[in-house]
């Protein structure tokens, strides 16, 4: 913070804050900081020092100069006042499901070898985070420090900055009051909201999970083992000795690398297959519901990646593999959904492309909008490239008959469809495709590859 009166900094440290560069204001610049009460002493003064000029009243005279000079004195005062203070911000936590609260913790340091005066603080929030908050110190003695905190909460998710803070010094009298601000803030991610999902067997599931392998492996004859060089550590157990005699070096069986499943979940975030706005649309519900899906799936050790109709995978291909660790990987979905907006994407060919070069089969959770019968049929090829495919899909986009032939569309194309309406509790609807994994639809469709 910086200016007349004040010399502060934000401390740097583990919060990230950052520090503030020091000024040293004008006298004009603290002149602009009298309040109404100020003024009104200033105009007084000087409106009794012409009267006084005027009636030739000695007493009158000296009266207006107090008047008139009372303000002046705590301009000139409080602007040669030097205090050096530091401020830290600390979220608590840094990313926050919609409907939650964060807490903000601040701290503020006297760091200066001479007490404050009393200072007003206020921290720039977003209005729909709440109001902005506002606390009085009082006077804060050489190398003292204060410590406060508020909470604060959104309905609606994305990416809010908190700060910069604000200082606000005034004299005793209540004549002069100067405003000065910090440089540094920080970012609250408000997430969508999840729900804790029922595990459930879904089509396709089994073939990612590497039980083919364990299966194929434990069939495999002794001569199928590809072996490697022994290595200082290795169990002696492991050792492949007809390999050993015939490289004539110790060699042991590899270690079985079991696949992890993989699932991609879909998000249509067109404009144009959406209706409504606002914290309770379907487009919230469909949010909502992939950022569920993609949490439930990432504890069940699966390799999930987002993609949306613009056709970019988060996280992208050099991220989101078997390396990286769930809890990264479902940040970075979670920071990708709660700036999720819709797009002008006239339909999923971008999607489907980045479908058909992922390389791979898994299993595919599609939160889809109202869809035409291009968009439908291209959907219905979409499945082709997954071993597995659930599309939830809104109702009430279309007429009941329209809308019946787009579900069976998609049935008769491989899909486990299930329709929902805004508002209805996701796990619920989640034990549906449990019971549909088995149907006949999905087996012809494989049938038919």
């Amino acid at each position: 913070m910086d200016g007349p009166g004040t010399a502060a900094r934000d401390a740097g440290g583990a919060d990230g804050s950052l520090r503030a560069q020091e000024h040293r204001g004008s006298l004009r610049a603290a002149l602009t900081g009298l309040t109404t009460r100020g003024r009104s002493f200033l105009a007084a003064g000087a409106a009794a020092v012409v009267c006084a000029y005027v009636l030739g009243q000695g007493d009158l005279l000296r009266v207006g100069v107090l008047l008139a000079a009372l303000p002046l004195v705590c301009v000139v005062v409080l602007h040669r006042t030097r205090h050096r203070v530091a401020a830290s911000r600390r979220l608590s936590p840094v990313r926050v499901p919609a409907r939650e609260e964060a807490r903000v913790h601040l701290r503020l340091d006297n760091v200066s070898r001479l007490p404050t005066s009393l200072l007003m603080l206020q921290d720039q929030v977003p209005y729909v985070l709440g109001p902005r908050p506002r606390f009085v110190l009082d006077r804060m003695e050489p190398g003292g420090r204060r410590e406060v905190s508020y909470r604060v909460r959104s309905d609606l998710r994305g990416r809010y900055p908190i700060g910069p803070l604000q200082l606000r010094l005034t004299d005793p009298f209540g004549m002069v009051e100067l405003t000065r601000a910090f440089s540094s803030h920080d970012t609250l991610t408000v997430v969508p909201r999840t729900e804790e999902l029922p595990p459930v067997r879904l089509t396709g599931e089994a073939a990612g999970l590497g039980e083919g392998r364990h299966r194929s492996l434990a069939m495999a004859g002794d001569d199928d083992v590809i072996p490697r060089g022994y290595r200082h550590g290795d169990d002696l157990r492991r050792v492949h000795w007809r390999s050993t005699a015939r490289h004539g070096e110790l060699m042991v069986r590899r270690e079985e690398q079991p696949q992890r499943p993989r699932c991609t979940v879909l998000l249509d975030t067109r404009r144009t297959a959406w209706a409504g706005s606002g914290p309770e649309s379907a487009f919230e519900w469909a949010v909502s519901g992939a950022a569920s899906v993609a949490v439930h799936l990432l504890e069940r050790g699966y390799a999930v990646r987002l993609l949306t109709d613009a056709g970019t995978p988060v996280p992208g291909p050099d991220g989101g593999g078997t390396d990286t660790a769930a809890a990264d990987t479902a940040g970075l979905i979670m920071d990708t959904l709660a700036v999720v907006e819709h797009s002008g994407e006239p339909g999923l060919a971008r999607a489907y492309e980045a479908l058909r070069g992922g390389g791979h089969e898994g299993l595919l959770v599609a939160f889809l909008g109202s869809l035409d019968d291009e968009q439908t049929v291209l959907a219905g090829r979409m499945r082709q490239r997954a071993g597995g495919a659930v599309a939830l899909l809104p109702r009430g986009f279309r007429e009941p008959a329209a809308q019946e032939e787009k579900e069976r569309s998609l049935r008769e194309a491989g899909w486990t469809v299930l329709p929902y309406t805004p508002g209805e509790a996701l796990p619920d609807l989640w034990r549906q495709a449990d019971r549909s994994a088995g149907g006949v639809p999905g087996r012809t469709a494989r049938s038919g590859r």
